[in-house]
């Protein structure tokens, strides 16, 4: 799970195992929306996931009900780590088998969120959840976020989620994006379907650019050994 936080906006993208071929494309989803400003992505256990959903939109309800306001992100990241903190203090209980990203349009403008199964909660730029996070996050720091715009950060985190997954080792799979930004009205709101086609379409195209590059090199290594 990768986002990004732009210049206009916040962009949250998911790798989505489709463990059968059967599966109807677009359920399970990994992506909801917990309040117009506020979208969740959970990377892990989606049960468990659902379970954080549920509870950061009781949490958003309840601010409401009680001031009057929107939840900022600051108060529903600080609230939904502190739930998640309390069931890895109980031997009766077990932590939260995934890590979830907040986007949010804030006072400030937009905002990214990742907390960990631990309870800990970060403000990022851009931030990388689930395996072979490292190495997106290296691709991630490579980037000049405050000029990226939302609609080149759909092509780029399209681009390091094939990138970074196995297919010798890992199932297919299917990109699940959001954003919230100026293009969406500061809404959470799922990628349009064409936009996101074009963009795995493109990232496609590098990835394979890079890999008959890589193997014009290795011919060229032959070739002097030889």
């Amino acid at each position: 799970m990768v986002g990004l936080k732009c210049s206009d906006g916040v962009v949250l993208g998911v790798e989505k195992m489709l463990i059968s071929k059967m599966l109807v494309k677009g359920t399970n989803r990994r992506i909801h929306t917990v309040e117009p400003h506020v979208g969740m992505s959970i990377a892990g256990l989606v049960p468990d996931g659902r379970v954080l959903v549920n509870r950061a939109r009781e949490e958003a309800r309840s601010f409401k009900q009680n001031f009057g306001i929107k939840v900022s992100g600051e108060t529903l990241g600080e609230r939904l780590a502190g739930y998640m903190h309390t069931f890895s203090l109980y031997e009766w209980l077990r932590p939260f088998g995934c890590g979830v990203m907040l986007a949010v349009w804030g006072e400030e403008g937009p905002e990214l969120f990742a907390l960990e199964p631990d309870g800990s909660c970060y403000k990022y730029y851009g931030c990388a959840l689930g395996k072979a996070k490292q190495q997106a996050k290296t691709m991630i720091e490579s980037l000049n976020l405050e000029e990226l715009t939302c609609r080149a950060a759909v092509l780029e985190i399209a681009k390091m989620l094939h990138q970074v997954h196995d297919d010798l080792k890992d199932k297919a799979f299917e990109l699940e994006m959001s954003w919230i930004c100026e293009e969406s009205g500061r809404k959470h709101q799922l990628v349009p379907q064409d936009v996101l086609d074009e963009a795995e379409t493109a990232a496609k195209a590098a990835l394979d650019s890079d890999d008959s590059d890589d193997d014009d090199d290795d011919d060229g290594e032959v070739a002097m050994a030889d």
